[in-house]
């Protein structure tokens, strides 16, 4: 027996095209981001606060998230790429737009006509610009150097030798040096210290120059890391910055995915592939629209996969106010949720996967990643729905 949606005429607010209807849909709260972001800004002190709007501004979309922030005042960006960057443009006509992958031949006229700011991360990028200020004269550019992250960034000793540098041309005039924390998430761990010390030579070397060191969760390590600018990311979006502590931001987006059909299902029988989940009980399974295509992870399956050999709870659901289990592989399309325990569960219903009422933390936790990686993954089936900041 099976319990299956086909809407009707008198479906009360379905609607074939719009938001009602959606399989898999998004509400996005613009006000929320802005309470985030104000909120950071606030724990930021005297420091200048940025946008960081990268990746498709965490995957909440940076149109309506970059004008959301200019809004509230930002006027330092940061993206990752210099076609995010020109994409940014007509959301913050006269922000600095930083490009944290920095500036490649090839790229000039795009940093160029968008008025985009290179972060110079390494030697190679850095002879680069060198040459193109030679051709055209000056142009800001942000410094970058690894203090511990062993990723991108000019070595301290690079930096420092660059500062001293007496060929340096009078052209190269950096507005900011940066570095990115490996460890803030972690307030006690020494690196945090170690990376810290050795910014402060390099910032000393360029005196004058404005800093930028404190991601989101450098903010919360205090004063002394949040120099001139901070660039919080994951909790301007309503992530969890810091291991352990309890996060104030407020959630921002909420993921639900329609159920397509309940199935009855007997006492040993199995779920999804591998016939690697086997009910324990009568049930009724849940299948809804949504799957790993759609960045809900196939590694949150409740058996089957390795991750449950390491954690022994897997992905669950909100239903009506109630968790419900995920059961089975999560497939590419398509995943099933146990809600014999549902009162009123039925098709055309729709389970959330992660809002107000099952946190993107919890979400993640169970799919052995972190919030970052949820939100990114967030498909583009999703319908979006975004709530106005000032309503």
């Amino acid at each position: 027996m099976t319990d299956a949606f086909f809407p009707s005429d008198d479906d009360a607010g379905f609607d074939e095209d719009g938001f009602d209807a959606a399989c898999l849909r998004a509400t996005i709260d613009l006000g929320a981001i802005k309470a985030n972001w104000l909120e950071m800004q606030r724990l930021s002190g005297r420091a200048r606060t940025a946008a960081v709007v990268k990746a498709n501004a965490y995957g909440m979309g940076i149109e309506p998230v970059a004008e959301t922030l200019y809004a509230a005042g930002a006027r330092d960006f940061f993206v990752a790429t210099a076609q995010e960057g020109a994409e940014l443009r007509p959301f913050a006509p006269d922000a600095r737009i930083f490009v944290l992958s920095g500036l490649w031949p090839g790229l000039e006229p795009v940093f160029f006509d968008y008025e985009l700011v290179p972060v110079i991360n390494s030697e190679e990028q850095l002879a680069f610009f060198m040459g193109l200020l030679a051709e055209h004269g000056e142009y800001p550019c942000a410094l970058h150097v690894d203090t511990g992250m062993t990723r991108l960034g000019l070595s301290p000793e690079e930096a420092l030798a660059l500062a001293d540098d007496p060929a340096r041309p009078a052209s190269f005039s950096p507005v900011l040096v940066m570095s990115h924390l490996a460890c803030a998430d972690t307030p006690d761990h020494p690196l945090n210290a170690r990376q810290l010390a050795l910014f402060r030579q390099v910032t000393e070397a360029f005196d004058g120059v404005e800093a930028s060191l404190a991601n989101s969760a450098g903010v919360h390590l205090g004063p002394d890391y949040h120099f001139d600018l901070t660039r919080p990311g994951i909790a301007t979006y309503g992530g969890q910055a810091v291991n352990g502590a309890t996060n104030a931001m407020v959630p921002v987006v909420t993921a639900e995915a329609r159920i397509l059909q309940i199935r009855a299902a007997k006492a040993g029988e199995s779920v999804s592939y591998g016939a690697a989940a086997v009910l324990a009980r009568d049930s009724r399974i849940a299948i809804v629209g949504a799957g790993y295509a759609d960045g809900f992870h196939r590694s949150g399956s409740s058996a089957g996969v390795p991750l449950r050999g390491a954690l022994e709870q897997g992905a669950h659901g909100v239903l009506h106010g109630r968790r419900v289990p995920q059961i089975g592989r999560i497939t590419m399309d398509l995943t099933m949720f146990d809600v014999t325990d549902v009162p009123g569960a039925r098709a055309g219903d729709y389970v959330e996967l992660f809002g107000p009422n099952l946190s993107i933390t919890q979400a993640a936790a169970a799919a052995g990643t972190i919030d970052y990686e949820l939100l990114t993954s967030l498909g583009h089936r999703f319908d979006r729905l975004y709530l106005d900041p000032e309503d």
